[in-house]
């Protein structure tokens, strides 16, 4: 194998890896109607002039299925930390009992759980076209090299084989996460 074509192959490997932990991230961000602190993930904080994540400057919390508890380390934050959560505009209900912000997670509705899997089905058909691109970018790439036929015809069924195999992976990503959000 030639170092420029294993190099190719390499990061053609990488791209598509990268797609697929992205598509990972954005769906962390669509909520399946249970608790979980990844949903603050977005809510940042006014703290002493920075903008910081919730997660530096409190404990976040899930006691059930339902709550999210946060439990900062400064009580004098918990004004601050309560209007981030407002204004991120998240639909959630900040309660700030003094110790802690409590925030009682609503059940969707079908018509908001069938969205919620539409936005995914989305974000995993860009991962798949993310994917193809790199493809088809890298089999270029390939075939613009000296090399011969078969020494290039076997570097691009390699491709194609990575193609395969992770295009199957943002499948089963989709469908995990199709799952999660339709179950009541």
């Amino acid at each position: 194998m030639d170092d420029q074509l294993k190099y190719l192959l390499e990061n053609c490997k990488k791209s598509m890896e990268a797609s697929v932990t992205h598509l990972e991230n954005e769906l962390l961000n669509i909520r399946a109607g249970k608790a979980n602190p990844s949903m603050l993930k977005s809510v940042h904080v006014n703290y002493y002039g920075n903008e910081t994540p919730i997660n530096q400057l409190a404990n976040v919390n899930t006691p059930d299925s339902k709550t999210i508890i946060i439990q900062p380390w400064e009580k004098s934050i918990l004004p601050d930390i309560e209007k981030a959560i407002s204004y991120a505009n998240l639909g959630f209900n900040p309660m700030n009992n003094g110790d802690n912000i409590i925030i009682n997670i609503p059940p969707l509705t079908e018509e908001r759980r069938k969205e919620l899997a539409k936005m995914a089905k989305n974000l995993s058909e860009n991962a798949k076209i993310s994917i193809r691109n790199v493809r088809k970018n890298s089999n270029n790439e390939i075939k613009k090299l000296d090399y011969s036929e078969d020494q290039k015809n076997n570097y691009i069924i390699d491709i194609q084989n990575i193609t395969d195999r992770l295009i199957e992976k943002v499948d089963n990503i989709y469908q995990l996460k199709e799952k999660e959000i339709l179950t009541i």
